[in-house]
């Protein structure tokens, strides 16, 4: 982009490259210390993520408890009630089938409203249809709800990742966009300790408190949203240059020294022209369309690597280990267990992420997951009466869930929202998350099948599979997915649009202001 003669715009021009080398080099102390109120708004609406986590979760886990299986299920030949795999898919895909709609409404929806009322309209229909969970008569009327509640479930899958990338500097976006992950860990955490506590009594209410414990989010959430500031790019992207002060007068500290107001407004609006030179429009066409065709390729599969790495198995932690033989009291144990190294997992990948890059995380936690899925369909060759092995199972599925909290399920979201362009951005994930959603309706229905004793019945050996799906997006990531790290939104619009390879991305050095590229072979940012 050229620099304007127009004075004003000169002067705009030079504020918003101050702003952006000041963001660049500023430290994590002294970015929270300038956000900390974008801090405190973007905690709230990743908050959302602990109730799909939560279900989700819960769903997996009310497999394994006898008296959901003898409400929603059938009689089985031994005698005892069990859960047809159909039903268990239709199930688990009703919610991702409700994802996909929510996903599509609030690509259509956010942009018009802005992140905060949308979120507000999805929070009230959760509320509703929490109903449907509680007064479930069958397991028709509970997939009904599945497939309602997947609506503003969808809508909170991306809302809170292209919020926190968008009113917190780059030295903050790892940890907020990653903290989501950790949130959906913690609605698995609170799933298993819930129905840890309830499986045994045996009754109704067995399964009818830990659906009726979804209600403890929705309200506080939903009053909290009500007085938060909306993006600042938000507003710029509709030329509301006043709003967008507003807003980041709001998110930010407005006595500290390093408050540049008007350059930090610069820089978005230089950013938003850049990227409308690149590409003028904000459908969901334009994702596809020239340079923006690569970006979503990237995002979408990033997204999609999660369902085809593995995860799948924690999410039936309890029923996989029923299957391979532990007893029901035991398989809830080890989840309490499992979903409590998912939250260290998260927070163990924030120091992962201030030393190394987006990218090298990736590739090793992919790496790492495939070596895990092998042993751990290894041991289901040893014989039934090998006691050893079923734990060693349940130790290898744990030691799963860790590295993968640490590795691929934080830095996702990090990925997503950083390689999005800020005109795209909703709509990119939102694209990328339907992506997640329909390959899991596929992963879900072979995981049902696979380790239902009344269908296929592979057990531990399921994880063979799974290893050779992480084997094939290890090849994947590591021809196409760049490195990000430390760079702002210019920086990268800038590489995608000189074709810059994702092997090379680190080590080039771009100046968005005055149109330089260099590649530098011994370049620091790794």
């Amino acid at each position: 982009m050229s620099e304007n003669n127009d004075p004003q715009r000169k002067q705009s021009f030079a504020h918003g490259k101050h702003a952006a080398q000041q963001e660049q080099t500023m430290t994590l102390w002294q970015g929270l210390r300038l956000y900390p109120k974008a801090v405190a708004w973007s905690v709230l609406l990743s908050s959302t993520l602990i109730m799909e986590g939560y279900d989700l979760a819960l769903l997996g886990s009310l497999y394994a408890s006898p008296a959901f299986n003898r409400k929603y299920g059938v009689p089985t030949a031994d005698g005892d009630w069990n859960v047809p795999a159909s039903w268990q898919s239709a199930l688990s895909n009703g919610a991702r089938a409700g994802e996909v709609i929510g996903l599509i409404i609030s690509g259509l929806v956010s942009e018009r409203l802005g992140y905060r009322w949308t979120m507000v309209c999805a929070l009230i229909a959760m509320n509703a249809i929490i109903f449907l969970f509680f007064f479930a008569a069958n397991v028709e009327m509970l997939v009904s709800a599945e497939v309602l509640a997947g609506i503003p479930w969808g809508i909170f899958q991306t809302l809170p990742a292209a919020y926190a990338s968008e009113v917190c500097p780059v030295v903050l976006r790892p940890y907020l966009t990653t903290y989501i992950n950790m949130c959906w860990v913690f609605g698995q955490f609170i799933a298993a300790g819930v129905n840890r506590g309830t499986f045994q009594r045996g009754d109704e209410w067995s399964y009818r408190i830990p659906f009726a414990v979804q209600w403890a989010w929705p309200l506080p959430i939903l009053i909290g949203i009500l007085f938060a500031p909306e993006s600042p790019w938000w507003h710029v992207r509709r030329g509301d240059i006043a709003g967008a002060k507003r807003a980041l007068q709001r998110l930010t500290s407005p006595k500290d020294p390093n408050l540049d107001l008007e350059g930090t407004i610069a820089m978005i609006q230089h950013t938003n022209e850049l990227e409308k030179s690149l590409s003028a429009g904000t459908s969901y066409a334009d994702c596809f369309k020239g340079v923006n065709l690569r970006r979503t390729e990237i995002v979408c599969g990033v997204w999609i690597v999660q369902t085809l790495s593995g995860q799948n198995l924690m999410g039936y932690f309890a029923y996989f280990m029923v299957q391979a033989g532990l007893p029901e009291v035991n398989s809830f144990n080890l989840s309490l267990g499992q979903y409590a190294l998912g939250v260290l997992g998260t927070m163990g990948s924030w120091f992962l992420m201030s030393t190394m890059g987006r990218r090298k995380i990736h590739l090793l936690g992919l790496s790492s997951l495939f070596t895990l899925l092998i042993i751990t369909g290894s041991l289901s060759f040893a014989p039934s009466s090998n006691n050893a092995a079923k734990w060693a199972i349940g130790v290898m599925l744990m030691i799963f869930t860790f590295v993968y909290d640490i590795t691929i399920g934080p830095v996702t979201y990090s990925l997503v929202s950083e390689l999005s362009s800020t005109r795209l951005k909703a709509k990119t994930i939102n694209l990328a998350r339907a992506g997640y959603n329909i390959s899991n309706i596929v992963v879900n229905v072979l995981t049902n099948y696979q380790l239902n004793d009344e269908a296929w019945n592979w057990s531990a050996r399921s994880a063979y599979f799974w290893a050779g799906t992480c084997l094939a997006c290890l090849v994947w990531a590591f021809f196409r997915v760049p490195e990000p790290r430390g760079r702002t939104y210019e920086e990268l619009d800038v590489l995608f649009e000189r074709k810059i390879s994702a092997r090379r991305f680190h080590k080039t050095e771009v100046d968005p202001y005055e149109g330089q590229v260099e590649v530098r072979e011994d370049a620091a940012k790794q």
